[in-house]
């Protein structure tokens, strides 16, 4: 299963798995500042921040599964199936096909201060890169150094969460992960030595599934 996380010591990292079994021929795209970039909706941008991530490349265009820019901006594409659904073009809004939303937003935008600017306007459409490359049903994260979202367009319209822990996977919604997340109430490992025990007894011995937090005092 795909997984992007972010992390963050004295530096900022961000990165995703891309957990397939074959390969597309993808290859490592490097976005220039003046690599023209064309929008099926929005016209070109001439001049942009540079951008670095995965993608598979078809006519010089890279369709990215994921990048970062040169100011730090990370995004990712997660597996939505079932549950991505993209808009008809629409007047007044910003029209970004699905497989421009990546660039669209990396090449503008430094922090997300100014990501969530840019999606108030956009509208993300079903308009595929060619009858060969149909639309892919994905979700994404989008994460600075100081916070992330996550990006899910539905069958409802545009959901926008903010994204406490930094991470994003396949399916579900996000916030069926956050509460799974959530539920987790046990974050140790705790184990019972059967050969401490009198294997030689005829009485069941039973212990109680510890649910709670617990300090390791690691000086006692």
């Amino acid at each position: 299963m795909c997984t992007a996380a972010t992390y963050k010591t004295a530096d900022f990292y961000f990165g995703r798995t891309l957990d397939y079994e074959f390969s597309y021929g993808d290859e490592v795209a490097v976005l220039p500042r003046n690599y023209a970039l064309a929008f099926r909706h929005m016209g070109t941008l001439k001049a942009h921040y540079a951008i670095i991530g995965m993608a598979y490349v078809v006519g010089d265009y890279p369709l990215y599964y994921d990048g970062i820019n040169e100011k730090g901006l990370g995004m990712a594409g997660l597996n939505f199936v079932g549950n991505a659904v993209y808009q008809e073009v629409g007047e007044g809004r910003e029209n970004i096909a699905q497989f421009e939303f990546i660039p669209w937003i990396l090449s503008q935008c430094a922090f997300l201060a100014e990501v969530r600017k840019l999606l108030n306007r956009i509208n993300i459409v079903n308009t595929p890169f060619s009858e060969q490359l149909p639309l892919a049903q994905l979700h994404w994260i989008i994460a600075d150094e100081n916070e992330s979202i996550t990006v899910e367009s539905m069958s409802d319209g545009l959901h926008i969460y903010d994204n406490p822990v930094g991470v994003l996977t396949n399916n579900p919604p996000f916030p069926q992960q956050i509460y799974y997340y959530n539920t987790y109430e046990n974050h140790q490992i705790s184990a019972v030595d059967m050969h401490a025990e009198d294997l030689e007894s005829n009485k069941l011995i039973c212990y109680p599934v510890i649910q709670g937090e617990r300090i390791n005092y690691q000086n006692k």
